[in-house]
């Protein structure tokens, strides 16, 4: 495997950018330079990463999530 992360990643199964290899290896994300350990996808050359919003579900019982823009540094964990 290669050390850079990719550029889009998903942690939702059913998303076409969904990788269980790359998540095993434990990702890391920084954005705008605070450590984020709640992203859900996240796009480095779009800058944004998207969040669960609160407790809340959607119809089809799924976290709500919010898409916030900034600069993404993802980061493999076990490079540490």
């Amino acid at each position: 495997m290669t050390q850079t992360p990719p550029d889009r990643l998903s942690n939702d199964p059913r998303s076409p950018h969904y990788d269980e290899a790359t998540l095993a290896r434990g990702i890391g994300i920084r954005f705008n330079g605070e450590e984020r350990t709640n992203v859900e996808e996240y796009c480095v050359s779009e800058g944004w990463i998207r969040v669960a919003v609160g407790r809340a579900l959607d119809r089809r019982g799924n976290p709500m999530t919010m898409k916030v823009n900034g600069r993404v540094e993802p980061w493999f964990r076990d490079a540490e």
